[in-house]
C-alpha cells in the first residue's frame, strides 16, 4: 500500500488510466472481430466498411502506446490482406 501522497496519487492515477484503457482497447478489438464476422460471412462490401472503421481505432492505440506500433501495423496488413482475399 502506498504510503506518501505522491505514491497514493500516482495509484490513483493509475487505475483510472487502467480503466481508461482497458474501455479502449475493448472498443479496438470489438471492430476487429466484426470485420472477422463479415470475412466469415464472405460479405466484401460489410468487411471493406469494418476494416475502414477498424484502421483509425488501431492507429489511434497505437499512437496513445496502448498497443505497440509494429503490432498495429501487423494486425493492418492482416486485416487487409484477409479482406482482399475475398
Amino acid at each position: 500500500m502506498a504510503n506518501s501522497a505522491q505514491a497514493k496519487k500516482r495509484a490513483r492515477q493509475a487505475e483510472n488510466n487502467r480503466q481508461l484503457n482497458a474501455g479502449q482497447r475493448s472498443a479496438m478489438r470489438t471492430n476487429i472481430k466484426k470485420l472477422h464476422a463479415a470475412i466469415a460471412d464472405g460479405d466484401k462490401e460489410q468487411a471493406t466498411a469494418a476494416y475502414q472503421a477498424a484502421v483509425p481505432a488501431l492507429d489511434k492505440m497505437a499512437r496513445k502506446g496502448i498497443i505497440h506500433k509494429n503490432a498495429a501495423a501487423r494486425s493492418k496488413s492482416r486485416l487487409n490482406n484477409a479482406v482482399r482475399a475475398l
